[in-house]
């Protein structure tokens, strides 16, 4: 195991979950162990803020971008009563890193100082296919090289700095040229396109199961997309999950993690009680 290795697995579902059952783990143990001097007798969410300092200054990772845009954008600009993120959110062929959907629908694709920009042009086109808003987020190293990239782009531009504040360079533009039905609909659970057509139609297909998909779809596409863009951002809007009145506790750290982790009220009181027990390496 190597440091990078274990700061990318570190703030994960699967990581936090064995610390708040052990109140540690082997990936905990090895970060401690390996890059701090001394963390006996503090605790643990004292250890945890140096490890993303550590971070911060080290390995700029894709958890750290998307906390930093977490708390910076859907807490700092909005709020959790107004706001929606979404992560890892199949797009064709792509994933998108972070969704912000409030009014409009926001995908920032995420660069850091680890990513090359093989496929940001595939990537940005399927964003396309499903929001009409796209951004993206690097650090300052790579400024010149994604403006000239995004030259004559309707794709916003963002840095992340040094001193972790986010700088827009570009605002991104509306486009909805590219909006597509399909793409769109694959995104969607079956209760949320069942909601459109319902509204729409006022019923759902009466056939048999295996055909029920298809025939939804079929009713789905006849929806003018311009129109029906704006039901889409709403029925999206309302996967949120977050309990606020405990989340504003969570430290700044694990803000992302815990946002995504789908945390009933016992989840947040295990983790207060491991954040305020010492280190046990």
């Amino acid at each position: 195991m190597n440091n990078n290795y274990a700061l990318n697995r570190f703030f994960s579902k699967n990581n936090f979950k064995e610390l708040l059952n052990n109140n540690t783990s082997k990936i905990y143990s090895y970060l401690v162990k390996d890059i701090l001097n001394n963390a006996e007798s503090r605790p643990n969410s004292l250890v945890i803020t140096d490890i993303y300092k550590f971070m911060n200054k080290n390995h700029r990772n894709e958890y750290y971008y998307k906390n930093t845009l977490l708390n910076k954008l859907l807490l700092g600009r909005h709020s959790l009563n107004t706001t929606t993120a979404l992560t890892e959110l199949p797009i064709g062929k792509s994933k998108a890193d972070f969704v912000l959907i409030n009014g409009k629908g926001v995908v920032y694709e995420i660069k850091t100082e680890l990513d090359t920009f093989n496929r940001l042009e595939s990537q940005i086109n399927d964003y396309y296919k499903a929001f009409n808003h796209v951004c993206v987020i690097t650090c300052e190293s790579n400024k010149d090289k994604i403006k000239h990239f995004l030259n004559n782009s309707n794709v916003g531009i963002c840095i992340l700095n040094k001193n972790n504040k986010i700088s827009t360079i570009r605002e991104p533009i509306e486009c909805n040229d590219f909006l597509n039905h399909e793409t769109i609909f694959k995104i969607l659970r079956k209760k949320e396109y069942e909601d459109i057509i319902l509204k729409y139609y006022n019923e759902l297909p009466n056939t048999t199961q295996f055909k029920y998909y298809d025939e939804c779809f079929n009713l789905f596409k006849q929806i003018d997309i311009d129109i029906m863009y704006g039901e889409i951002l709403k029925i999206l809007k309302k996967r949120a999950n977050v309990e606020s009145k405990y989340f504003k506790s969570v430290p700044y750290e694990l803000k992302f993690l815990v946002y995504f982790s789908q945390y009933k009220n016992k989840d947040y009181l295990k983790l207060n009680t491991f954040l305020n027990n010492n280190f046990e390496g």
